[in-house]
């Protein structure tokens, strides 16, 4: 025998408990009504939409701050290259002086 038929008290007390969560389950798991679900659907889309402008402003102003900086940073390094460039003709033309002058 089955030791829910020796306690009868304790079968009653698993079906009451049972029947319980399962009003329960039905209560929370029952399909919405239409107007319900299609309200629901429209706020669920709208918020889907302001999170994606949200997230578009944000990477928007990132990207921008990356390209100002990558201006500036390319607009530095122009500058380097051109400053080395005229040192490195003015070795040269030194270079060329020094040797016209051996000779």
């Amino acid at each position: 025998m089955s030791e829910y038929e020796k306690h009868p008290s304790h079968f009653a007390l698993f079906f009451l408990m049972g029947s319980a969560l399962g009003a329960l389950a039905g209560i929370f798991l029952a399909p919405k009504s239409g107007k319900k679900l299609r309200a629901d659907l429209r706020t669920k889309g709208s918020e889907a939409i302001d999170d994606t402008k949200e997230m578009y402003t944000d990477v928007s102003a990132k990207a921008k701050d990356i390209i100002e900086e990558a201006e500036h940073k390319a607009e530095t390094m122009k500058k380097d290259a051109e400053r080395y460039l005229v040192e490195a003709r003015l070795r040269v033309k030194e270079m060329f002086a020094r040797e016209e002058k051996k000779n």
